[in-house]
């Protein structure tokens, strides 16, 4: 986030880690969208735990194994910040405060007009609107250590950071690209992973709110499995049924939260007008028609025909790689 970008003459690297996966992208081109290689490792549970990495060594270990044989080495990396450590907050600040001067001023005003949940954050910044004696703005921000532990894991195996993004911009960009966004449309972004779920409402293609779930997951229920071409993937050994009711509080939750926007936010004068049902979830078509019959709401999934048939476990590294082409 508070990264810049490298050259483009050395194609960057697309890297998402999260508590049960490494998984990269590395584009061809953009128009038209053209993938040039992909790939995933799976790597057990408990390492990773909800975006906080808990056996450094061993995710090293296995990054390090990654980079080498996707021969990855020395190249630029985009990666994802965890979605469990991010806020997003709209902020009003005075009109005279210069573009290039916004992040100096948000530090100097933490803790008296402006507040985050966590001491020393790192941010990016957008203009919303500007007035003639405020601005308004979004800012994102994340714990700084826990965005500098990614980016000097990702150093430590031979990596370059060049820039860090969070998951709903990256779904967003795909879904803008792929001309499914409407101007005018309230839209609530599910992403639906194995173990946890993140939701986000875009208000005029903008990010507004944010709300991270864990789901009630049971670890020894998945085992890893292997496909005939050698691609791994989850595997779920319940009862289909045990599962969907695991996932009972999560659906009303998503309930609760487009009460908030409706009712706390707009006073029941604005309601979200579609959702993106999108993740890596290995049940996501069924949690999908769940989401269908449970929410009178229009709804979208992202589907893409690519000719390497790319997965839609990798869409969000997809995302990913479109950042600031």
């Amino acid at each position: 986030m508070a990264l810049s970008l490298f050259s483009r003459k050395n194609r960057i690297i697309n890297i998402v880690i999260n508590d049960y996966s490494i998984r990269f992208v590395e584009l061809k081109n953009t128009n038209p969208l053209s993938i040039h290689r992909w790939g995933q490792r799976l790597i057990p549970f408990g390492i990773v735990r909800d975006g906080k990495i808990i056996d450094h060594d061993t995710l090293e270990t296995i990054l390090e194994e990654c980079v080498t044989d996707w021969k990855l080495q020395k190249r630029s990396v985009r990666f994802i910040v965890p979605d469990s450590f991010v806020i997003i907050r709209k902020a009003s600040i005075p009109a005279d405060v210069k573009d290039d001067e916004i992040n100096g001023y948000l530090y100097l005003e933490l803790g008296t007009s402006i507040h985050l949940p966590f001491d020393e954050p790192v941010f990016d910044t957008y203009t919303l609107t500007s007035e003639k004696d405020k601005k308004e703005i979004l800012i994102f921000a994340a714990q700084e250590d826990n965005v500098v532990e990614y980016s000097n894991l990702l150093s430590s195996v031979k990596l370059v950071p060049a820039a860090a993004d969070i998951s709903s911009l990256s779904l967003y960009r795909l879904y803008y690209l792929l001309g499914m966004a409407g101007q005018d449309e309230q839209l609530l972004m599910i992403q639906f992973d194995l173990n946890m779920v993140n939701l986000c409402i875009f208000e005029n293609q903008h990010p507004l709110f944010m709300h991270h779930l864990l789901i009630d997951f049971e670890e020894d229920q998945w085992v890893i499995k292997s496909s005939r071409e050698g691609h791994q993937h989850f595997d779920f050994s319940g009862n289909q049924n045990d599962l969907l009711f695991q996932l009972e509080d999560i659906f009303k939750e998503i309930g609760k939260f487009l009460d908030f926007y409706r009712y706390s936010i707009n006073q029941g004068k604005q309601q979200i007008s579609k959702i993106l049902v999108h993740g890596d979830h290995p049940f996501l078509d069924i949690i999908e028609k769940e989401i269908q019959t449970r929410f009178e709401i229009p709804h979208q999934i992202i589907d893409i025909a690519t000719e390497d048939n790319l997965p839609r476990s990798h869409y969000l590294t997809l995302g990913l790689a479109l950042k600031e082409v």
